[in-house]
């Protein structure tokens, strides 16, 4: 049996307690088939003292920074440490610590925790996020960081960084998925009730005047849309369903969800296509037409553009266990965002 894959969380005072938590809950309770660990979550400190947090309590770390050393992931919660955050450097300690990450680690931010990472250089000329409200304080500190404020989370290398609080969330599940497949990843997500993939970006989070006319705005056509990907749903299509014009039904649903109806399409359209990569036998031209991607070609196109990976290699990466296969009806919705 192969070893457990080690993962290492380092609690940096004051640390975001529940950035700390989502690590061992997501990861810590991953499975493989035969009920066994995927993971070994250990928390750690730059000692093994207890770590305050933001709210009012301490959590006590397992073990000291001897453990990123050995770590196959190095997770960094959100934290207020103040001459990260307020200055952009790193004390001694902490650059000590960090400095005896193993070469080939993976390395992770939950929310703020981008902030230590940045300031340790290792963002540098990198794609990242971090929580939108400090993007410009992200910014002004670190400029040589390609800062992407829109996105729950960013994967650039072996660095992975993710938006606020809940979208570590998400980026554990990509962890998971990566290195295990969206079998095992849909299940510790059911297990920890948390949806296994959410549409769109932290944009649609960002304070904003929440539309007040009409009391179901675009809502009902987005979840139309999800039943129908395999038509053509132009804007025209879109803004009828939902009787409005078309200038009305743009403005309303960029306010709704923070993105442009073209930009959410697509997203629901790849992310069906994903789905049926990984859960039936479907060639690639019948899941290019049933997301509505077309064709084959165009397909491909979008998801080396935004996945990076064609749709065969990305099967042969994700595909179900055998026997898994499903039809190619839609999944289940989740709730419209």
């Amino acid at each position: 049996m192969s070893p457990l894959h080690r993962v290492a969380v380092l609690l940096l005072e004051p640390v975001i307690g529940f950035d700390a938590t989502i690590p061992p809950t997501v990861l810590g309770s991953a499975e493989a088939a035969d009920g066994s660990p995927l993971y070994d979550v250990r928390l750690c400190g730059l000692s093994t003292e207890p770590v305050r947090t933001t709210r009012g309590y301490a959590m006590v770390p397992q073990d000291g920074p001897e453990a990123l050393a050995s770590a196959d992931t190095v997770i960094v919660p959100g934290t207020q440490q103040p001459d990260a955050r307020r200055f952009g450097v790193l004390p001694s300690e902490l650059t000590r610590a960090l400095g005896g990450i193993r070469p080939d680690a993976r390395i992770v931010s939950i929310c703020t925790g981008a902030f230590v990472l940045a300031a340790a250089g290792l963002l540098d000329g990198r794609r990242a996020t971090t929580h939108w409200s400090f993007a410009d304080e992200f910014r002004r500190l670190f400029p040589k960081v390609r800062l992407e404020e829109n996105l729950l989370f960013v994967e650039d290398g072996n660095v992975c960084t993710s938006a606020g609080l809940a979208a570590g969330l998400d980026l554990c599940l990509h962890l998971l998925r990566t290195d295990h497949g969206s079998e095992v990843a849909n299940r510790t997500a059911r297990y920890c009730v948390v949806p296994p993939w959410r549409e769109g970006g932290q944009s649609q989070f960002i304070d904003r005047q929440v539309p007040v006319n009409g009391s179901d705005g675009t809502a009902p056509t987005r979840a139309w849309a999800l039943r129908h990907l395999d038509r053509e749903l132009d804007l025209a299509t879109l803004a009828g369903h939902a009787r409005m014009s078309v200038r009305t039904f743009t403005r309303r649903f960029k306010a709704e969800t923070g993105l442009a109806p073209g930009t959410w399409l697509l997203q629901q359209r790849l992310r069906h296509a994903r789905h049926l990569l990984e859960s039936t036998d479907l060639s690639i031209d019948e899941v290019a037409r049933a997301a509505g991607m077309g064709t084959a070609s165009s397909l491909r196109h979008h998801m080396r553009a935004e996945l990076g990976v064609p749709p065969l290699t990305y099967r042969k990466t994700f595909r179900a266990a055998p026997g898994a296969a499903l039809s190619a009806a839609p999944p289940s919705p989740l709730p419209p965002p």
